[in-house]
């Protein structure tokens, strides 16, 4: 006959158990229902357009077909430049945005700022009104922003929610930890550059793929400001080719014209996914090996 202790501790482990695998069947069902979208949106890319349009989205390809890759590379350089114009964007201003966010929130965390309090009233009213769409784009215009490169990273270089986040995080930072760099001598930039930034790595990784994503997605800038077809970003270049694809198939439809072949909208809008999010997804693993690096030195420091 087993011991009480014997007993009792076969339960304890056979309900870990059981969590266990509860756990394991939740996670793994949570991670299909996003995985099979994008298996969808792939498939769908390298579908038939005239199969697409009879049998619907297939997870497999009814009918094998590159035709969405073929119109949306007929001008490689014009998509390379695209992505150029993309990256270089999302880089600088990433940078930028990251490194004056974060002085903004140092400064508004300082409690011996003596108009932190009036500062930071002023970012937060800026998210209940603001002047319009209107005066915006006449005071971009009269900055000479068309045309621009300057047009695609101002306007996203400071999010008020991103310097309340960052101001929230630095204000849990120890001023015992500031005070004794001034003791030592340190000036307020270097307390910031070598003790306020490394402390806030959480942060940081946070803001930093939210700015990035930001900057990859932003298309409406560059459809304001941007005319000249090699300062286009990859978001508004697969826009306006789609735009073109559309205008092309309503022109045909109004004159007439016996179509005997199925333009490639549906199947376009998927390959446009996999270039617009391609690069994305093999970037975010390693943005993700830092971001969760920056969260476990935050948790043990302290």
């Amino acid at each position: 006959m087993a011991s009480p202790t014997a007993t009792k501790g076969k339960f304890k482990f056979s309900d870990k158990t059981l969590l266990s695998i509860i756990g394991y069947i939740i996670m793994t069902l949570l991670a299909i229902v996003c995985i099979v979208p994008f298996i969808l949106i792939i498939s769908s890319s390298f579908t038939d357009e005239m199969a697409i349009t009879l049998n619907g989205y297939q997870i497999i390809p009814t009918v094998f077909s590159t035709e969405a890759y073929s119109v949306l590379f007929k001008y490689p350089k014009d998509m390379i430049a695209a992505y150029g114009v993309t990256i270089g964007v999302t880089a600088i201003g990433t940078v930028l945005g990251l490194f004056l966010t974060a002085m903004t929130a140092y400064v508004l965390s300082r409690r011996d700022f003596k108009w932190r309090n009036q500062f930071s009233f002023f970012f937060f009213f800026t998210t209940l009104f603001n002047g319009g769409l209107v005066p915006w784009y006449l005071m971009m215009n009269a900055l000479e922003m068309k045309d621009n490169y300057l047009a695609l990273v101002l306007p996203l270089l400071l999010n008020v929610f991103y310097i309340i986040v960052m101001k929230s995080f630095m204000s849990s930072i120890p001023d015992a930890i500031t005070e004794s760099a001034k003791i030592d001598g340190a000036t307020d930039f270097g307390i910031f550059i070598k003790l306020i930034l490394p402390l806030s790595k959480p942060a940081l990784a946070t803001i930093g793929l939210f700015l990035a994503l930001g900057y990859w997605n932003d298309w409406y800038n560059a459809l304001l400001f941007i005319g000249k077809s090699e300062m286009m970003p990859l978001q508004y270049y697969l826009y306006r080719m789609l735009a073109n694809m559309d205008g092309l198939r309503k022109a045909m439809m109004a004159s007439g014209m016996a179509v005997n072949f199925a333009m490639p909208t549906e199947s376009l809008k998927m390959a446009m996914t996999i270039v617009a999010t391609g690069p994305i997804f093999l970037v975010y693993p390693f943005i993700q090996r830092y971001f969760v690096k920056g969260l476990t030195i935050g948790a043990v420091k302290g």
